[in-house]
């Protein structure tokens, strides 16, 4: 089991952002990730990857454009209209992971659009992907889809199910567009979490995780990760699962990252 800890919601401790890439090594993780790459030292950052000998898992598509700041809320994905901003930005974002060196690409889609049907935000999503497929290809980076939970953290966002997301990626047909299955949204939203993994492992091309209710490190709350993860192992699943979650109150994240590693045998 590769795990990957989101160094937005871990070590936050730290507050020099660049400096959490070494306590990640020091947590004995081999890989880290992170959300939007604007604003960031991003020299520091390959910088600090390089000295700590470990992987890059995941960035997610972002621009220096603020156009593509403008479009998240009309839809970056899910309206046609604004399709040439996040085509745009993430041809932008696979510059920037090719000059990380990391293989995997966060997308996600927007808010449902006012008079958009939800035929017509699936296959703009559809759309999407396609015009930038080739380009991903190209580059060696993985893009992965990702659905939100509406219930608790994300109200109002079009992709929620993971059965959809599989059926745009089959849909697209590149074996770089995948779907980032993200254990803790989908838990909330679905369930039935290690058949749907396991049914669909060859389309899954990361994974988010944290415990539920909460977004906790795992044993503290009602997931059983010690079996999903073994389940995930046992699928063959090769990439990173990446740890996405707050310590809980009174725990620092060192101490939450050695938990998990008990928990999944890590």
């Amino acid at each position: 089991m590769k795990l990957s800890a989101c160094i937005c919601m871990l070590f936050r401790e730290e507050k020099d952002f660049v400096k959490r890439v070494a306590l990640v090594k020091q947590a004995g993780l081999p890989a880290f990730e992170f959300w939007g790459w604007t604003g960031l030292d991003l020299d520091g950052v390959l910088a600090a990857k390089k000295e700590a000998g470990i992987e890059l898992a995941a960035i997610c598509v972002d621009s220096a454009d603020p156009a593509m700041k403008q479009a998240w809320p009309k839809g970056i994905l899910v309206n046609p209209e604004m399709r040439s901003v996040f085509v745009a930005a993430t041809r932008e974002s696979l510059a920037v992971a090719n000059r990380l060196g990391c293989g995997t690409l966060i997308a996600t889609v927007g808010n449902d659009q006012p008079g958009l049907s939800a035929w017509q935000m699936h296959d703009s999503i559809v759309a999407g992907l396609e015009a930038v497929a080739a380009d991903a290809e190209r580059a060696g980076v993985t893009i992965v889809l990702e659905p939100l939970n509406t219930l608790v953290n994300h109200k109002g966002y079009y992709l929620w199910s993971s059965r959809e997301g599989f059926d745009i990626c089959r849909t697209v047909g590149s074996p770089n567009v995948k779907l980032l299955f993200d254990i803790y949204h989908q838990q909330i939203m679905e369930g039935n979490l290690i058949q749907n993994i396991t049914e669909n492992i060859g389309l899954i091309g990361h994974f988010h995780s944290a415990d539920v209710p909460g977004r906790h490190e795992f044993g503290s709350g009602e997931l059983n990760y010690a079996n999903i993860c073994s389940a995930i192992d046992k699928a063959g699943y090769q990439g990173f699962v990446g740890l996405e979650y707050s310590p809980s109150a009174g725990t620092d994240s060192a101490a939450s990252l050695a938990q998990v590693r008990r928990i999944v045998g890590a």
